[in-house]
C-alpha cells in the first residue's frame, strides 16, 4: 500500500480536450477515440476501462480527456470513477464526492440520482462516493455487476477510471466485465517490466486490452499516443 502515500493534485488545465479542442494533443484524443470505436469488429466498444501498472501515469487526466472527446461527438458519455482508494475524478470536475458508487452499492441511493452532470454536453459523471473500506468486495459484488448493466442501457458510451494494477487486485476485477481495456504508459517513469506485468495480469482474466496511451513523449505533439498490443 505505501505506493498510495504521495498524492499528486489534479490540474483542471489538463484537461486540454475542453480548453483547447483545436489543439495538437487534442486531435491525438479524438484519435485514440477512433481507434476504440474501431479496434473491435465483432462487437461494439461501449464500455471501456483505463488503469495503469502504478499510481502517477496520468490514467484520470486520460480517462477525463478520452470521456469528453466521446461527448463531444454527440454520444450521451458516463465517466465512472471506480478507484475507491484514491478518486480523482470529482477533484478533476471540481464536484463533491459526498455521494457516488459506493453509496450506490450498498443501496443508500438510487442509480440516477447519483450521476452529476458537467459543464459539458452529453457528459456526465458517476464520481466514487465515499472511501469505503472493502473496495475490491464491493466492486466484485452483485450489485455492482446490476449497477453496470443499467448504466449500459442509459448511455451511448461509458468509461470506467481505476486503480493502478501492480498495488491491488481491483483493475482486474472490473476488467472482463468491460468491453476493453485501455493501459496508460508514462513514457518518462513507468519500467517496462511493470507494464508487462500489468498486461499479463490483465490477460489472466481474459480482459480484452484494446492497446495503450503513451504519456510524456518528447517528440513534437505526441504527448498521448495510442497503439494496439
Amino acid at each position: 500500500m505505501g505506493l498510495f502515500k504521495k498524492k499528486k493534485k489534479i490540474n483542471t488545465r489538463e484537461l486540454i480536450t475542453m480548453n483547447n479542442p483545436k489543439s495538437p494533443i487534442s486531435e491525438l484524443y479524438r484519435t485514440i477515440r477512433t481507434n476504440i470505436e474501431y479496434s473491435n469488429i465483432d462487437r461494439e466498444n461501449r464500455m471501456i476501462m483505463i488503469t495503469s501498472s502504478s499510481p502517477g501515469e496520468g490514467k484520470t487526466v486520460t480517462t477525463a480527456n478520452l470521456a469528453i472527446v466521446f461527448a463531444q461527438q454527440g454520444k450521451k458519455v458516463l465517466l465512472i470513477d471506480a478507484d475507491f482508494r484514491k478518486p480523482k475524478v470529482h477533484e478533476v470536475f471540481k464536484k463533491n464526492n459526498f455521494i457516488g458508487l459506493t453509496t450506490i452499492l450498498i443501496k443508500q441511493i438510487p442509480l440516477m440520482e447519483a450521476i452529476k452532470e458537467t459543464k459539458i454536453n452529453n457528459l456526465y459523471i458517476l464520481t466514487s462516493g465515499p472511501i469505503t473500506p472493502n473496495p475490491s468486495e464491493l466492486l466484485s459484488s452483485k450489485s455492482m455487476g446490476n449497477v453496470l448493466a443499467a448504466i449500459r442501457k442509459e448511455f451511448d458510451f461509458i468509461i470506467i477510471d481505476t486503480p493502478p494494477v501492480l498495488p491491488v487486485t481491483d483493475a482486474q476485477i472490473l476488467a472482463n466485465q468491460c468491453d476493453g481495456v485501455i493501459l496508460v504508459i508514462d513514457h518518462g517513469k513507468t519500467k517496462f517490466e511493470h507494464a508487462e506485468k500489468a498486461k499479463n495480469l490483465l490477460l489472466n482474466v481474459n480482459a480484452k486490452i484494446l492497446g495503450a496511451v503513451l504519456n510524456n513523449t518528447k517528440e513534437n505533439y505526441n504527448d498521448y499516443y495510442y497503439f494496439d498490443r
